[in-house]
């Protein structure tokens, strides 16, 4: 009979073998296989996020003519709907697993490169498990779908990566400095998808010419290749700004991408406080380990910039953050590349960190973040109730006003848009007051105006302007609409009203705003 020892030596033995198995892989195969392990809840869902179910219609609404900013209204750049033109030309359900494929895809890109910048600061030990750290712990933030950092943070890892610092830099490579002008386009790319790119942007910007003065470059020649990045990564925002010129709608998309973001109000204080304290609590931990990798020792002294680009990379993320308020979940999404980066010196270059807080912070994130996101899909809903909603609604010829809800049954009812403002916190938010280019009231008057054969409302939500509720109530109830009926929806019941049958009439799809 074989002794305790030889029992527990032979499996240590096992374990070491399947480690040793693991180990051998290529890292790509476990960087996708842990990210469909902990992202498949999600696939061929249509309501995993608000945002990415608007971003979806908004696509499909390009495809049918529609002009962003004018025909169908948000403040996003348009480089994020150009990502969801390709899925949403299959429609659904297909497109919606297309999408959440690219999103894999994107996020497996990312962790990827994020390992590569590890082993560039001399972190090569902690690569894998900081990889892993990404790809757990964007469910933390709402990433387990397509929200726009989880594409444009693939971006900005890429951009990073190409201006990493060697120690043979000279200031008269002409390589290394057009290497740093299509880093910067990339950057300006990743600003098409979201704005809140900025604060990366300015830090890679001032970080290039204050390596340029390292290296003994001249100050003409400092301010010549700065002019030249500065305008590398604004030529995607321009090139997007002229084409709206050309085609006459160059105001519009001014308004929509610049000055609805400073016309926009705050949240009340409790809302902000709520909202920070989550956020804050999400990237406690791999910040703290992210500054205990600072005291990690270098083995040569050119990881010195390295590691001085990536913990200013991740200053710039949490000032860009910090900065613009707001603070949902998703906003945190930005911070985690160079912050699961930064983890690396410490879990991969200490004893403590390789054997007990790597492995206890990729169980907690893989753990964590699974059950944020089942826990999401509990409170948003799942494809079975959204098909049994959009049932519920039909496929009729006569228009919807989704007052409050799902902007995506816009695309399961294939019904037309009586508003270009079809996400619907736009005109029922109190925050958005005023800060659309068009009174909220006013376009909800016009809206009924147009007999919208059906309207789609939730329950009350907090932060809901009541003005617009009471004025939307007032409406259906003086033109007779009547309830067809309710449906669940996650943890709400999704209320459906329709017009009486000699006051249907169908308006024109992408009906202007303007009288």
């Amino acid at each position: 009979m074989a002794s305790k020892s030889e029992v527990l030596g032979s499996r240590t033995t096992r374990l070491t073998d399947f480690t040793a198995t693991i180990a051998a892989l290529p890292r790509w195969s476990i960087l996708l296989f842990a990210a469909v392990a902990v992202r498949a809840l999600t696939f061929g869902n249509p309501v995993v996020h608000v945002d990415e179910e608007f971003y979806f219609v908004t696509a499909q609404q390009m495809l049918h003519g529609a002009v962003p900013f004018v025909d169908v209204w948000d403040r996003k750049p348009v480089g994020l709907f150009l990502i969801y033109l390709l899925p949403a030309a299959f429609g659904v359900p297909a497109g919606i697993w297309i999408y959440q494929a690219m999103a894999l895809a994107a996020v497996v890109g990312t962790a990827m490169l994020i390992a590569r910048l590890a082993e560039k600061a001399g972190w090569e030990r902690g690569a894998l498990t900081v990889a892993l750290l990404y790809i757990f712990l964007i469910n933390f933030g709402d990433g387990q779908g397509g929200q726009a950092p989880v594409f444009y943070n693939l971006l900005m890892a890429w951009a990073f990566l190409l201006v990493v610092p060697k120690p043979d830099d000279r200031s008269d490579d002409h390589r290394r400095v057009q290497r740093a002008m299509f880093a910067m386009l990339i950057v300006g790319v990743a600003m098409q998808v979201k704005y809140s790119v900025v604060f990366e942007a300015m830090f890679l910007g001032l970080w290039l010419m204050w390596r340029e003065v390292r290296l003994g470059t001249s100050t003409v020649h400092v301010i010549r290749r700065a002019c030249l990045w500065a305008s590398a990564v604004w030529l995607p925002t321009f090139i997007a700004w002229a084409a709206f010129i050309l085609i006459g709608h160059g105001d519009a998309w001014f308004y929509a991408n610049f000055g609805s973001i400073v016309d926009r109000l705050s949240d009340p204080p409790a809302v902000l406080l709520r909202a920070f304290l989550k956020i804050a609590l999400i990237l406690a931990v791999p910040l703290i380990v992210s500054g205990l990798s600072r005291h990690v020792p270098v083995k040569d002294p050119s990881e010195h910039p390295v590691r001085a680009l990536f913990f200013g990379w991740l200053i710039a993320s949490v000032i860009g953050l910090l900065v613009f308020g707001s603070w949902f979940n998703h906003y945190a999404l930005p911070v985690m590349v160079p912050a699961s980066l930064c983890c690396a010196g410490y879990l991969g270059g200490t004893a403590f960190g390789r054997k007990w807080l790597g492995p206890a912070m990729l169980l907690a994130a893989g753990g964590g973040g699974e059950y944020t996101a089942w826990s999401a899909m509990w409170h948003r809903g799942n494809a079975e109730q959204l098909d049994a909603l959009a049932d519920g609604i039909g496929q009729g010829s006569g228009c919807m006003y989704v007052y409050s809800g799902n902007a995506i049954l816009y695309s399961y009812t294939n019904r037309c848009t009586v508003t270009p403002w079809i996400f619907p916190s736009h005109l029922s938010r109190e925050r958005e007051n005023g800060a659309l280019g068009v009174d909220q009231l006013d376009e909800i008057n016009r809206i009924f105006n147009q007999k919208p054969e059906i309207v789609v409302m939730r329950p009350t939500y907090f932060g809901e302007r009541m003005a617009s509720h009471r004025l939307a109530v007032k409406r259906m109830d003086k033109m007779g609409y009547r309830l067809r009926g309710r449906w669940p929806l996650g943890d709400l019941y999704i209320s459906v009203y329709e017009l009486p049958e000699a006051l249907k009439a169908a308006p024109p799809r992408f009906a202007s705003s303007k009288p």
